[in-house]
């Protein structure tokens, strides 16, 4: 808090100014400022001359503390628990995802990365692709959604790539099994339906979702609209080749590797159509 106090002869009256007072008087946050008016002393602030009306200055102080609000402010920065960048050796991760919400369901859309192996010479292969989640959800009231109730389905390079090429007018229908080629092949069935509206301004996406294990049996349907399926689109072709991994590849070329490094090695050298 910073407090100015004068000195002042009898002469010379201050009025406080109390910010608990009545007075319609406010401070300034984060300063509040009062001036006292003491009595007469052997030292005064200002002595005047009633001739010369003069004023001659005396002893002036000047007090200044600094408000608690900084000391805060100050503890609360250096305390923070987010900091940026991340700690040496911690690359940062980020989470994206799209939704739309409608009246009856809600449509989330999440990009999955693809996974790499090592392999003994230090380099990495493609072990699975990446895909596409999407997770719908139905209403559970207004703005709201039952989200244990939400339904997942898993997109593949080649769906995206169907989706993606579908006209206005066109549908198409994706069948997954969760477990096939396994022991419970066949008690899980999904269907993604994605059919045009009437007047052909959007597509419907309806999933549908049997489950014997759990015995029950799930529809989820939310529409599309034409611009909102362009913006699905665009995301679509963009994540596309990082879903493949050749985003990692490109990372890895060097500019001198470029002309002579797949010709190095004898398993690849044959494979061109131009080498022979």
């Amino acid at each position: 808090m910073l407090q100015l106090q004068f000195l002042s002869s009898p002469r010379l009256s201050v009025q406080t100014l109390n910010p608990d007072s009545n007075s319609n008087t406010k401070p300034f946050p984060p300063f509040s400022f009062s001036f006292s008016s003491l009595k007469s002393t052997q030292t005064h602030a200002f002595k005047f001359n009633p001739l010369s009306l003069t004023p001659k200055p005396s002893n002036f102080s000047l007090k200044c503390r600094q408000s608690e609000y900084f000391d805060q402010k100050q503890r609360f920065n250096n305390s923070s628990p987010t900091s940026w960048p991340p700690p040496l050796g911690l690359p940062p991760r980020f989470y994206v995802g799209h939704s739309i919400y409608k009246g009856k369901a809600v449509l989330t859309v999440e990009p999955k990365a693809p996974e790499f192996v090592p392999l003994d010479s230090g380099a990495f292969k493609l072990s699975r692709e990446g895909f596409v989640l999407l997770q719908f959800a139905p209403a559970a009231g207004v703005r709201q959604y039952d989200w244990s109730r939400k339904q997942v389905f898993s997109l593949s390079v080649t769906e995206i790539g169907t989706l993606i090429s579908l006209r206005a007018r066109e549908s198409c229908e994706f069948f997954h099994d969760p477990f096939k080629g396994k022991s419970e092949e066949g008690k899980v069935r999904k269907v993604l339906k994605v059919e045009p509206f009437p007047d052909g301004s959007g597509h419907f996406f309806n999933l549908g979702v049997q489950n014997k294990l759990l015995n029950m049996d799930e529809n989820i349907s939310i529409p599309i609209t034409r611009a909102e399926f362009t913006v699905l689109n665009s995301a679509f072709s963009f994540i596309l080749p990082y879903l493949l991994g050749w985003h990692a590849y490109a990372n890895s070329i060097k500019p001198d590797e470029t002309s002579h490094g797949n010709n190095a090695n004898p398993r690849y050298g044959g494979d061109y159509e131009w080498s022979s």
